[in-house]
């Protein structure tokens, strides 16, 4: 594993990601570069400028009635609420403000919402927000269930997105793959790292990196 640098958002240099180049391995697929978001989602003012800058996307026309947070970032999806509820976005909630939620995961992977939570997706304009959208994995598992529980969706933004579109549904996001030179993604189970023999350097999951 290589040493860490940061590269600044294009847009706000007050947003920084944290990257290692490496050999790192996901849920759904193996990486070259681990794409650190702790700061962000966990750092108070950190996740208030990355909530301002996503929050721009969705100004002009669109509803929220409920943000959705995967991968941690709930921090991230309070602010966010509040920037959207402060510019005077549309809101069909009876109280005119954003629920904040975020799935449950049961032991075979799949998402779901407690009974008490339902009322605040079903027939809901959601907005889907995740900490990095890659292989469009979790993106896929997030929408079937929000789609299951009877909710519309009306926006997906990602801190680190890997592609504009995933699963036909534009991806916002405040960096992107052309931001990291050479960022590729590969199939687990075809991985040329793996195959030239390199070990891996750690595992990713939702919750951070454990090192190998």
């Amino acid at each position: 594993m290589q040493d860490s640098f940061k590269i600044n958002s294009p847009y706000n240099n007050l947003i920084k990601l944290n990257v290692t180049p490496g050999h790192f391995a996901t849920s759904s697929s193996h990486i070259n570069y681990l794409i650190d978001l702790t700061t962000l989602k966990a750092r108070s003012s950190e996740a208030k400028v990355a909530a301002k800058s996503l929050s721009q996307e969705y100004m002009a026309n669109t509803i929220v009635d409920t943000i959705i947070c995967m991968d941690g970032t709930d921090v991230i999806g309070a602010y966010l609420a509040d920037e959207l509820t402060n510019s005077g976005i549309m809101c069909m909630n009876a109280h005119g403000t954003i629920y904040v939620i975020t799935p449950d995961q049961n032991s075979i992977g799949q998402l779901t919402f407690k009974d008490n939570v339902i009322p605040m997706v079903k027939g809901k304009h959601i907005l889907l927000l995740l900490a990095t959208a890659t292989t469009g994995h979790t993106v896929e598992k997030a929408l079937e269930c929000i789609e299951y529980y009877g909710g519309l969706i009306e926006g997906i933004s990602a801190i680190f997105s890997g592609a504009n579109v995933i699963h036909g549904q534009e991806i916002h996001s405040i960096f992107h793959a052309k931001d990291i030179e050479g960022y590729t993604s590969y199939n687990s189970g075809n991985c040329p790292l793996c195959n030239a023999g390199i070990p891996l350097d750690g595992l990713i999951s939702t919750t951070g990196f454990t090192k190998i």
